[in-house]
């Protein structure tokens, strides 16, 4: 392998979204940003659209943009979204957090499958998702079984595990369709078809999907979805999450939640709730109307990439990351903690060491890469194809090799800071 910083330039060059680079702030130039997949990069068109926003929508119009615009915007940047997971128009809007939307359809999906008593999610499921299911379980007086399903390699899912746990008393499968420490992804439709011939219903979390893997949830017969909308979608901090509910499950589909922007007539203020016959019915209350504006300019650039090129580009980086771990960096104890297998690969790679958490200190504090750290040993590099380059994975190996050769991570703590 060619492990020269001149080949990463080449590869550069003839990477069709290399374009999109320039689109994103960037104020330090030497700063290499591998955390895409917590937090996503500021668009600049944001900076603009959001400056608009306050001015002439808040400033100028006042409260009249409710009327020209701020009324329907969770629904039309829902609808946008759809095209990026493979849904229709009228199937997404965009409501509150990924754990409140996780928490209603959750509670939507046991109300209709109730002589069931088993929820089946794994080991890898983002912790509030865990607790979400498990306060759902709570609410409805612990009566639920909630089987996780084991790893047998720390990495990824075995098909035979998912085929044991799944039985006809299973009423929700609920699982992240990519895991957020290893970037395992799951073969959604084949999951879904097995949990369906179960008579069990599906309910994904996409937070780590959306924007850099192909999701086609129409196709796959998917019944539910949830995800967030501030890593790969650039929506910005604690951005308002998504939620899905398939076209011919919204009638009869209740939210736990009943919300005055859920009703059908929300302007009639009637004292008694009639739930929209919609998507609408899943909105609680009034929209994040300045973060939906932000998370629509970051829809616009994955729409203008296409999800094709964003899934070549995510692989081509991850594949060329997994290399250079191999020929560079095994040496001094690295092992690839991600999936070698691109087709159960997401869009960022985990890198394994006994000092991992050292490491990521020193990487941050000294050598001006931005990576995160999850449990118990894992450097959590995000590959970010819109504005990722396969020099930034170059440099974040060389950063690496140069810690290690040079024992900087021997000067920190093991102790954990608050975030890592």
């Amino acid at each position: 392998m060619d492990t020269t910083l001149t080949y990463a330039q080449s590869l550069d060059k003839a990477d069709e979204l290399a374009n999109f680079r320039s689109q994103f702030y960037k104020p330090d130039d030497d700063m290499i940003y591998m955390d895409g997949n917590s937090l996503g990069r500021l668009p600049i068109e944001t900076i603009q659209n959001m400056e608009r926003l306050v001015k002439e929508e808040w400033g100028t119009r006042l409260i009249r943009s409710w009327g020209e615009k701020w009324f329907t915007s969770s629904t039309k940047v829902g609808d946008k979204l759809a095209k990026l997971i493979g849904a229709s128009d009228g199937e997404v809007v965009i409501s509150d957090s990924t754990t409140v939307n996780l928490f209603k359809l959750t509670m939507a999906a046991l109300e209709m499958r109730p002589t069931r008593k088993k929820i089946v999610t794994d080991v890898f499921n983002f912790p509030t998702d865990l607790y979400v299911l498990q306060g759902c379980n709570h609410l409805k007086g612990d009566v639920y079984q909630i089987d996780l399903i084991n790893s047998r390699d720390g990495i990824s899912i075995d098909w035979q595990d998912i085929e044991a746990t799944i039985g006809e008393g299973t009423a929700l499968v609920t699982l992240s369709h990519v895991v957020f420490k290893s970037g395992f992804m799951y073969d959604a439709k084949s999951l879904t078809d097995y949990a369906h011939n179960k008579g069990a219903l599906v309910l994904l979390d996409l937070s780590h999907s959306v924007g850099s893997v192909p999701v086609a949830l129409n196709e796959w017969g998917v019944d539910f979805a949830v995800g967030c909308t501030y890593k790969y979608l650039n929506g910005g901090p604690g951005s308002p999450a998504f939620l899905y509910v398939r076209k011919d499950l919204q009638e009869s589909a209740i939210s736990p939640i009943w919300g005055w922007f859920g009703d059908g007539k929300p302007f009639a203020f009637d004292l008694e709730y009639t739930p929209a016959p919609d998507i609408r019915r899943f909105l609680c209350g009034t929209s994040s109307v300045m973060s939906i504006e932000a998370i629509e300019t970051g829809v616009n650039l994955l729409l203008e990439a296409g999800i094709d090129r964003l899934r070549k580009k995510s692989l081509g980086l991850s594949n060329y990351m997994i290399d250079l771990v191999d020929h560079v960096l095994s040496p001094y104890g690295f092992k690839v903690g991600t999936p070698r297998d691109p087709v159960y690969r997401g869009s960022h790679v985990s890198i394994q060491h006994p000092d991992g958490y050292r490491i990521n200190r020193a990487l941050i504090e000294e050598m001006n890469v931005i990576p995160d750290f999850r449990e118990p040993n894992n450097i959590r590099l995000g590959l970010t194809p819109l504005y990722t380059s396969y020099e930034d994975v170059w440099k974040t190996v060389e950063r690496l090799r140069v810690i290690m050769q040079e024992g900087k991570h021997e000067r920190y703590s093991n102790d954990r800071s608050s975030v890592t």
